[in-house]
């Protein structure tokens, strides 16, 4: 199947075998964040965040599952502080207050599913 280079999003990625970590990539002093799938039902979306970044508290209508793709993070939810490693993820309930920090520079992947 022949792809054109004009190809963005999910198209790349279908039939395809792809590394998530290597679809994001680091920007210094910022946060970078790229949707891979945005549908009705729910959306998957990948950060990159540099060292000492983060996502201030807020809340979401739906659960939030976040998977640690490469380096570390410190995730609080309802208040409760959660240290995150290369390979972990962790669930953040709609509705609950929460918050992502990086202890070092780290990759995520946040999955939101709305139905």
């Amino acid at each position: 199947m022949e792809h054109s280079e004009a190809e963005t999003g999910a198209e790349k990625l279908i039939g395809r075998s792809v590394k998530a970590i290597g679809l994001i990539d680091y920007q210094e002093s910022s946060v970078v964040s790229r949707t891979i799938i945005d549908e009705n039902g729910g959306t998957v979306t990948l950060f990159a965040f540099d060292r000492g970044q983060g996502l201030s508290e807020h809340t979401a209508p739906y659960d939030a599952l976040v998977l640690i793709l490469d380096g570390e993070a410190e995730a609080t939810v309802s208040g409760k502080p959660i240290h995150l490693r290369e390979g972990e993820m962790t669930l953040m309930p709609a509705n609950a207050p929460h918050s992502m920090k990086a202890t070092t520079r780290f990759k995520m992947m946040l999955t939101m599913i709305s139905s």
